[in-house]
Parts: C-alpha cells; structure tokens; sequence
C-alpha cells in the first residue's frame, strides 16, 4: 500500500512539474499561435501554427496566462521595429489575441491616400508583384500582390520590405486622416489592407495598441494546414499540410 500511494506521489509531482515547466516556457520563451483570419495574408496564412517570442519586447502581465493584474507597465522592456509582426492583445478587452504588422512607433504620424501608406510624410514605396488568388479565407478571389517598404525605425539604417494584398485602392480605410502614435503606443495593420481590422479603425476596431498589451513578435511558423481534410480523415492529412511553410521564418 505504502509503494502504491508512494507511486501516485510521485506521478502527481511529475505532472505538477511539467505544467509548471511548461507555464514557465510560455511565458519566458516561446508561446505557439494559430491563425484563424486572413487578415496577414500573404505573410500568414490561415491554418498557419507559429512561435512567438514572449522576450523580444520584455514582460508585462498579458506574457502570463490569464494576464493576471500583478504589475503594470513592462519589465526588460524594449520598442519593437517598424515592420515586426506582433501578437498582441486587443486594447479595448484586453484578453483576445491578435497579430499584426507593427506600422507606427511612438511619435509617427501615420495616413493612408488612395490606398498608399505614408510614414511621417514620407511614402512606403510599393512594387506590384501582379494578380494574387485568396483562398482558404472565404470566397475565392483574385486581387493585386504588392511589396511594400517601410522606412527604417529611428536609429536603424535597414529599411523592411514585405509583401501585403489590395482589392481596391478606395476602400473605408484607404484614405484616412493623418494618425499620430501617442508615447507607449504602436500602431498595427494587416497585410491583407481591404480586409484586415486595425488601428486605422479607433471606434470599433484596434485603435493604438499600448506597449503593455504587446505579447511577443512572431518568429517562425512551424506547422501548416489548408483545412481541405477533416480531424477524422486520417488518410488526406498528409495532403492538407503546407509542406513548404513548414519552419518559414515570418519577415
């Protein structure tokens, strides 16, 4: 009986430690994503599972589980780059997850005219990479692909190009007043710019994102699906990964 019970000891602190070893990793290290919108792509797409790394930016309470109320502010601390993807939390509840692509620091004035991003006055150059066919996030659609560079971030002399995705140059948020990044701010917008809710949207989308409600910057994705097989169709898996996503890093 001493041997059985001692056993059921033992079995219980090795799952007590594993949790706590794995709590700890999440909220130190790395925590995994998925996608579920279509709001990154080209950059992600849907059924896409990433890392995100919870140091690149420091700690505040939403690198924790729950986002218990302990403290305020970032601890380690750092501004992210124009040009990060970011997980964040959403600024007006504060608990759901979101990824975006970081556009505006502290202190940018940021517009859109005419579809064209303005960063500071100055214009994201793009170059149009020809037509682009959405799928796997609604109806299937035919739009433009373009690459997009933003000015390097304040002391960096590397300016970052990416690609992003245009239905229309004339849609509700393609012409826009001129935003101004408050102090422990980013502003976030999608790649996919016609269907993407963001920080160009201050009443019932993003608004600005606080510094504290930063949860990690995306790295790598290390998983893939095109959602074509169903979780007991066993012989299409193979068939429905993204075989050639699999370990991209996320630029």
């Amino acid at each position: 009986m001493t041997k059985k019970t001692g056993g059921w000891l033992e079995s219980i602190k090795t799952v007590v430690y594993a949790g706590l070893i794995a709590v700890g990793i999440r909220t130190v290290a790395f925590e995994p994503f998925n996608i579920p919108s279509g709001s990154m792509i080209p950059t992600l797409q849907v059924g896409d599972y990433l890392f995100v790394s919870k140091y690149a930016y420091g700690y505040s309470r939403h690198s924790m589980p729950f986002s218990p109320d302990l403290f305020s502010g970032r601890i380690f601390g750092s501004l992210p780059e124009r040009g990060d993807v970011a997980v964040f939390k959403l600024p007006r509840d504060n608990s759901t997850d979101y990824i975006k692509r970081i556009i505006g620091l502290p202190g940018d004035r940021i517009q859109l005219r005419g579809g064209r991003l303005f960063v500071n006055g100055q214009e994201a150059p793009r170059e149009s990479l020809g037509p682009y066919t959405v799928e796997g996030d609604g109806p299937r659609m035919t739009v433009r692909l373009f690459r997009e560079t933003l000015p390097p971030s304040p002391g960096g002399t590397e300016a970052v190009r990416h690609q992003i995705l245009e239905q229309t140059d004339n849609g509700p948020y393609d012409n826009t007043p001129e935003f101004l990044v408050p102090a422990d701010h980013v502003f976030a917008m999608g790649d996919n710019r016609d269907n993407s809710l963001d920080s160009r949207d201050m009443i019932g989308g993003v608004g600005f994102v606080p510094l504290e409600n930063l949860v990690g910057r995306a790295e790598r994705i290390f998983f893939s699906v095109d959602g074509s097989a169903a979780w007991y169709e066993v012989w299409a898996w193979p068939f429905a990964i993204r075989w050639s996503r699999l370990f991209m890093a996320v630029r």
